[in-house]
């Protein structure tokens, strides 16, 4: 049961939701926890299993492809195995509602979509898609999955170079229409909801605070310390498959 100082910041966000011009959500791993993918830096995580830097950077992706690889299958048995939990229907809810104007997120699990959100900008990628990157020929998931049934790493069929997901690693940079793309939408934000991201990872981290320095309100569902504690109007300390499903009903009931 929710106490009396959770409801009344319910309704203090559901009323910032209602009143918003375009509102947007800013995603991270921890709005995916409760869909059985845990945080990567979290115990449990693959960063616990695997160092970064040697299965998810482009120097082992050029210098050991075949352990890049072993890492990625392990990734797409986790995704292939996760469903999209309260928190990301209650987001595609707000958005079909007309409350939200779109998502910005920092996953590359596909979840969001999955859950009926429309306009998702993916500003790390996503593990869905794959592509050559000797001569950038898009490769369907299928056929690279098979491919992977027989030997890894894979190659492409028409160069024979190195195929890859469509991911950032470590050491690459974010996509320029990924950037321009978030850049935009938030420019016309006068409200932001943080949730599932502690602000650690730049240069994503930096993207919130463009927000309230353009006037805007900050609503954030996290658990734990975070780095947006300066910038926040209205925050959760709770999961966010908690918090989004109440809220989403609050402000769509409206």
């Amino acid at each position: 049961m929710a106490s009396e100082l959770d409801n009344a910041k319910l309704k203090e966000a559901a009323s910032i939701l209602q009143k918003a011009k375009a509102a947007v959500a800013f995603t991270g791993a921890g709005i995916s926890v409760a869909s059985g993918i845990p945080d990567f830096r979290s115990p449990g995580g693959l960063w616990t299993k695997y160092d970064p830097f040697e299965v998810a950077s482009a120097h082992a992706l050029e210098h050991n492809p075949r352990k890049v690889w072993e890492f990625l299958l392990d990734t797409v048995d986790l995704l292939e195995r996760s469903q999209p939990n309260p928190a990301h229907f209650a987001l595609a809810d707000l958005e079909k509602g007309g409350q939200l104007a779109g998502v910005i997120t920092q996953n590359i699990d596909n979840l969001h979509q999955r859950a009926g959100s429309s306009l998702v900008i993916e500003y790390h990628g996503n593990f869905q898609r794959f592509y050559c990157q000797n001569c950038f020929m898009n490769l369907p998931e299928q056929e690279v999955l098979t491919q992977c049934s027989q030997s890894i790493p894979v190659w492409c069929p028409s160069c024979g170079g190195l195929v890859r997901p469509d991911v950032v690693f470590f050491g690459e940079a974010i996509p320029t229409r990924a950037q321009q793309e978030s850049i935009q939408l938030l420019k016309a934000a006068d409200v932001l909801i943080i949730t599932g991201t502690s602000g650690e990872v730049a240069p994503a981290n930096v993207l919130p605070r463009q927000v309230k320095l353009s006037g805007g309100k900050i609503i954030e569902v996290n658990l734990g310390n975070t780095y947006y504690a300066d910038i926040t109007d209205v925050r959760f300390d709770a999961p966010a498959e908690q918090v989004l499903p109440r809220l989403a009903d609050m402000v769509c009931d409206q």
